[in-house]
């Protein structure tokens, strides 16, 4: 990973074809849907415990996708914020039909 992206838009061909696998992308995909859950009880004043179980959830999910099925290194390790916006747009992208879940 020794390229620097300029640009989120000249990250995210990148972001997707690290995750190919389809068990790492559904692993993403419930660890979001994990993260918006535990957002929920964040704001409807449970605990600020949902913080710190929304970061396990999301992170959690992610890493064991990449460490078990994709086999590669997160990106998150060297493009935090371009990563994080990566999981969202991925996301919003198999809301909508355009990556296969």
């Amino acid at each position: 990973m020794a390229e620097r992206f300029r640009s989120f838009s000249a990250f995210y061909p990148f972001y997707l074809s690290e995750h190919r696998n389809v068990i790492c992308r559904r692993l993403h995909f419930v660890g979001s849907l994990g993260v918006l859950a535990c957002l929920a009880m964040l704001l409807a004043g449970h605990g600020w415990v949902w913080l710190l179980a929304g970061l396990l959830c999301g992170y959690g999910f992610a890493w064991v996708g990449h460490f078990f099925f994709e086999h590669n290194r997160p990106a998150t390790f060297q493009y935090p914020l371009y990563s994080l916006a990566g999981d969202w747009v991925m996301f919003s992208d198999i809301c909508r039909g355009r990556i296969r879940l």
